[in-house]
């Protein structure tokens, strides 16, 4: 039995004490003795956050199926133990071990969510582990960044050694190799990260280096030696029913915040929505045969005791094989009581019918994710769903006995007008209508009740929108209050709910996205005067963050409220991921044209993902 790195005083003084002390069903426990790389992925968030993150579960399967390599887990500490080790000078330890972080060879962060970045400087401030690359030691691990986030790494580069672009499943093997050649031949950490920068995919921060314009724009972008890339190539898996996946992935003592398994049956996205990084950054889209899903369901379900799974996909209803896999886990789950979560569906008559096979009806809310109100914007955004879509599947949920029904809408999207505000609430009470025209008034379940949700639009790296401007908190909560206000107005009123996002938060999120290196200053100087946990509404501080700002010289029109003109360096141009900026400055074109680009199984648009040679981009070859 591992001996716990903390003492039952302290677990008795923590809340949910069992974030700390591991052991979890399919955690993996080796001798340290007999690996020669020890590795610590961590998620920049607490427990519950962290152990629904499918690329760690990956990741950490993956890793430890090499004999060589040990890969344990740390997230972050809750504010009662940060204080607790920050006061008893313990330093933050990986669960598996119990060990400290600082032991390791390398610490692997996940990049979620821009907003806990703060979080990365807790992680390494509590592993006693120096902020800044450029003052850490042979002593200290390697610290390394992956996931959607490191797609622009510039704000945090300063914290970083290296950065991996891509997924995860192709780049590691060189990258240990190497490191145990290090290990056996002496080579020192700069030698090290030299050599590691000429693997595909790898980014080390400290071997580029930024000049600027007197405007405060990017000048140049370039290596400092003639042996490393200019420009880092994403690493893509393109064998998908061969690549590593956990059959046995591990299962918290606590209740996770998405509680069951998780089946990835694709990844990347047909669609092209115009906002959407994911749907970029992960081209092509990639299916998983049936067979190879069928028998990873199967062991997932034996070695969990889940009570649930969960498809996991950016648009599951585009999976051709949905229809075979459903009626396959329909009959396997029914017999052991488990539940089938389908998330990311579209409004259509297959869907719903699949819904009503596995969902309660009476229980659920249906959700629907239009993300504009009207069908200029829809068309603005590449959404791809007119009207006639969105009352057809509403009304072919109400005869299938729902009464609830959510749906998600942006703000501030560009070119968007009041006019186009208004039609959030005016389409709520157009779907409201058709359920009272629909259902007789003895076959109701109740009152209709449609809940819209609005979050204020970010633009991202790597997509269509990244050279639109934002708008200050206060416009955002403007844009707020005209759809509450116009809620008010509809005859179907008293079965329309509305909530909105916080403003503030989607500004800093905005700054952060498409900051460059400069930014990072902000960051630090966030963490130093107390604030983390930032993605948390009790902890997030916008006053802290608007001083650190202004101490460190950064201003909010220039990183956030400005509109990019089309032949601005961007932070993250380095960055190759194999859709070209040719192309997304079309769709930023065909966006203020409100023309509609067909999705990828329609035509394909040459967007450059052709060159991966794979997934939907060669499905006629098949």
């Amino acid at each position: 039995m591992v001996k716990l790195a903390l003492s039952d005083e302290i677990l008795m003084r923590v809340d949910k004490s069992a974030r700390y002390i591991g052991n979890e069903l399919n955690s993996v426990i080796k001798n340290k003795a007999e690996v020669d790389i020890r590795f610590v992925m961590c998620f920049p968030d607490v427990y519950e956050i962290g152990m629904s993150h499918l690329g760690i579960q990956i990741l950490y399967d993956m890793f430890n199926k090499r004999k060589d390599v040990w890969c344990e887990r740390v997230y972050s500490p809750w504010p009662d133990l940060h204080e607790i080790l920050k006061e008893k000078k313990i330093p933050l330890f990986s669960l598996e071990s119990q060990e400290p972080v600082k032991n390791a060879d390398f610490l692997g962060i996940t990049l979620q969510y821009e907003m806990c970045y703060t979080n990365i400087l807790q992680i390494l401030d509590l592993s006693m582990i120096p902020l800044s690359a450029k003052e850490r030691t042979e002593e200290d691990p390697i610290v390394i960044g992956g996931g959607p986030c490191s797609y622009n790494p510039e704000p945090i580069a300063e914290f970083f050694d290296m950065f991996y672009i891509g997924e995860g499943e192709i780049s590691y093997d060189p990258l240990f190799e190497l490191y145990k050649k290090k290990k056996q031949t002496g080579m020192s950490r700069a030698e090290f990260l030299h050599q590691a920068a000429k693997i595909p995919g790898i980014y080390v921060p400290s071997l580029y280096e930024v000049t600027y314009k007197e405007d405060g724009t990017i000048e140049s972008f370039l290596p400092i030696y003639n042996d490393i890339p200019g420009k880092i190539k994403k690493q893509v898996e393109m064998d998908f029913n061969h690549a590593p996946y956990p059959d046995k992935p591990i299962v918290p003592f606590i209740k996770a915040t998405q509680d069951r398994m998780v089946l990835e049956i694709q990844r990347g996205c047909i669609r092209g929505c115009r906002f959407c990084q994911a749907g970029m950054i992960y081209r092509p889209n990639r299916e998983k045969s049936l067979a190879y899903l069928k028998d990873l369901a199967k062991k997932m379900i034996e070695s969990t005791g889940y009570e649930e799974i969960s498809l996991s996909s950016l648009s599951s209803s585009d999976f051709k094989e949905l229809p075979e896999l459903i009626d396959f886990l329909i009959t396997e789950c029914k017999e052991k009581n488990i539940n089938i979560s389908l998330p990311s569906l579209r409004i259509d008559a297959f869907s719903l019918d699949v819904m009503s096979k596995v969902q309660d009806v009476k229980k659920s809310s249906i959700t629907f994710a239009p993300e504009a109100g009207s069908q200029r914007m829809r068309n603005v955004i590449n959404k791809g769903l007119t009207l006639e879509n969105i009352l057809n599947g509403s009304e072919s949920a109400f005869r299938g006995g729902w009464n609830k029904v959510k749906f998600y809408f942006m703000l501030g999207l560009p070119t968007e007008t009041e006019e186009d505000m208004r039609a959030i609430p005016e389409l709520a009470n157009e779907v409201a209508a058709l359920y009272y025209d629909t259902v007789p008034k003895e076959e109701r379940n109740g009152k209709c009740q449609i809940t819209i949700s609005t979050s204020f639009f970010v633009p991202k790296p790597f997509t269509p929108f990244q050279w639109a401007g934002m708008f200050t908190p206060e416009e955002y909560l403007n844009r707020a209050h005209i759809v509450n206000d116009h809620v008010k107005e509809q005859l179907n009123r008293k079965s329309i709910s509305y909530k909105w996002h916080e403003a503030d938060v989607t500004v800093l999120e905005g700054v952060l996205a498409r900051g460059d290196r400069k930014v990072g200053a902000a960051i630090r100087h966030v963490y130093e005067h107390g604030g983390y946990f930032d993605a948390w509404n009790e902890f997030f501080d916008y006053d802290r963050w608007l001083n650190a700002f202004e101490e460190c010289g950064i201003s909010l029109d220039f990183y956030a409220y400005r509109k990019r003109p089309l032949d601005e360096v961007f932070p993250w141009d380095f960055i190759d991921i194999g859709v070209t900026k040719e192309f997304m400055i079309r769709e930023w074109k065909n966006a203020h044209m409100e023309q509609v680009t067909p999705n990828c199984r329609m035509r394909c648009s040459g967007c450059g993902a052709k060159q991966f040679e794979g997934g939907v981009c060669c499905e006629d070859k098949n």
